[in-house]
């Protein structure tokens, strides 16, 4: 494999050294001030970071049309200050996993609804987008004792990514790395091993798509879910972790899907139904969503 150029190798060193020593001033710190340091350096991105800001408005023009100009600057610049502050809240992890049950609030009817998806013993596909604190909402649910694997993308650099996957393996959820080799049986055997297999669906990405409405309009949405449901015979579960006061609610929800005779009409209409509830979540409180993503990047064939 070509290794990437110099000044490319040298960002990346230096992204990860960045990374690194934020790390390690924000990991010491209470939950509190992380947050509040967290907003802080959301609410500066949102002023430096132009490119994104604008990727974020424009996303949010295509969602809420009928919002002003000045609703939809506000809702980004909110939006920046919630990533921040959910960064840096994973990154308190010592104080994060002191309070974590209390910072998560878990009703029983939704963790009930979690454990009969899981009693039926095909495994549950768990789904989820990149709403409120996502890695919070697969923590909770692991350390609660739940088998949890979830299914991500390698960052760009190596280092970062084992960064990663020891934060979420130290909080009992197991990474299988799309595209790496194996990852595909990995996917079926912990399905067919009765586990909670997770997967955000939110994104425009180069895997597998099909077509969905979102937010009124078709958007690329990855099918592995209903694949993976629909091969297995797994239950499908959508939850959140939205914010809500000063933490957390993990809210879930089973999708009830059944086998047709056309196996690509069954996964294009679980998909969209899995679409159509992460809309709702993000209508429920759009600031928590990440607008600065290009969703509707990849057009439908004409």
């Amino acid at each position: 494999m070509e290794r990437p150029p110099v000044t490319k190798r040298l960002k990346r060193f230096l992204r990860y050294l960045g990374v690194r020593a934020v790390l390690a001033v924000v990991s010491a710190l209470p939950l509190g001030p992380a947050r509040r340091l967290g907003a802080g350096f959301g609410r500066l991105a949102f002023l430096v970071a132009g490119g994104e800001r604008r990727k974020a408005l424009k996303s949010l023009t295509r969602a809420f049309p009928d919002k002003s100009d000045a609703e939809r600057h506000a809702l980004a610049r909110a939006s920046f200050r919630h990533l921040g502050m959910a960064a840096f809240e994973v990154g308190a992890t010592t104080s994060l996993d002191a309070r974590l049950e209390d910072l998560v609030r878990w009703a029983p009817e939704d963790r009930a609804v979690l454990e009969a998806a899981l009693a039926r013993g095909k495994g549950v596909v768990f789904v989820s987008g990149h709403v409120g604190n996502w890695e919070l909402l697969a923590r909770r649910i692991a350390r609660a004792g739940y088998p949890s694997q979830s299914i991500a993308k390698e960052t760009t650099d190596p280092r970062l990514t084992a960064l990663v996957e020891r934060f979420r393996a130290q909080g009992g959820v197991r990474s299988i790395w799309r595209g790496q080799e194996g990852a595909a049986r990995a996917m079926l055997r912990a399905l067919k091993g009765g586990e909670i297999l997770g997967l955000l669906i939110d994104q425009d990405t180069r895997v597998q798509s099909v077509f969905v409405p979102f937010f009124g309009e078709l958007a690329a949405t990855p099918r592995a879910a209903a694949d993976l449901a629909l091969r297995t015979g797994a239950a499908v579960v959508v939850g959140f972790c939205q914010r809500e006061e000063d933490g957390y609610r993990l809210g879930c929800e089973e999708v009830a899907w059944s086998a047709g005779t056309d196996r690509e009409a069954d996964a294009l209409g679980l998909t969209a139904a899995l679409s159509e509830r992460i809309e709702a979540a993000i209508r429920r409180a759009p600031e928590q969503w990440v607008w600065m993503h290009q969703r509707w990047k990849t057009r439908p064939p004409a």
